[in-house]
């Protein structure tokens, strides 16, 4: 399209009418007047991509933001808007920062909440199971295995929230 509209300036450069360079390469006139204005006006003739709302945010407070969010992954994200309003003076709000923070991978997601292994750990579990791999069902059958599940009786309408990448949910920084 780049290689079209420069055929077309040249044309009308040599001297040819809009209504001949219309017609000899079937584009509308109306078209051929508003490329010759902006070459005109500006002697450019590429597409000018400024369509929408412009952005609020900088490209460095958008990394002010990702950055702020991964020192202090439980952050939210109206903390976060806040602390931005009062290191810059921009004032954004809540789901600005969720979309900054998409644009680069980082999620709001509620953390993994485990106790890591360590070697020592997983050496005692495995010496363990050996000293119980020749038990009888009926020996089991006294055993409850738990899957480290949190059970809470009241109402956690408090739940926590980091700010992660996709595939690092069981990282070391991810977990409570």
């Amino acid at each position: 399209m780049i290689f079209l509209r420069d055929r077309i300036i040249g044309r009308l450069e040599c001297g040819r009418t809009q209504l001949e360079v219309s017609e000899e390469l079937g584009i509308a006139q109306s078209v051929i007047s508003r490329l010759w204005q902006r070459f005109q006006d500006d002697g450019n003739v590429s597409r000018c991509y400024s369509i929408g709302r412009p952005r609020v945010t900088t490209p460095n407070e958008d990394r002010y933001l990702a950055v702020t969010a991964k020192r202090n992954r439980r952050s939210t994200a109206s903390g976060l808007s806040r602390q931005l309003s009062s290191a810059t003076g921009t004032t954004v709000s809540r789901q600005t920062v969720y979309r900054r923070l998409g644009h680069i991978d980082l999620y709001a997601r509620r953390p993994v909440r485990c106790v890591p292994l360590t070697a020592t750990h997983c050496r005692l579990r495995l010496a363990w199971s050996r000293e119980h791999a020749l038990w009888t069902p009926q020996q089991w059958s006294c055993v409850m295995f738990s899957d480290e599940s949190r059970f809470s009786l009241q109402s956690d309408s408090r739940r926590t929230f980091i700010w992660r990448a996709p595939g690092t949910r069981y990282h070391q920084e991810n977990t409570i």
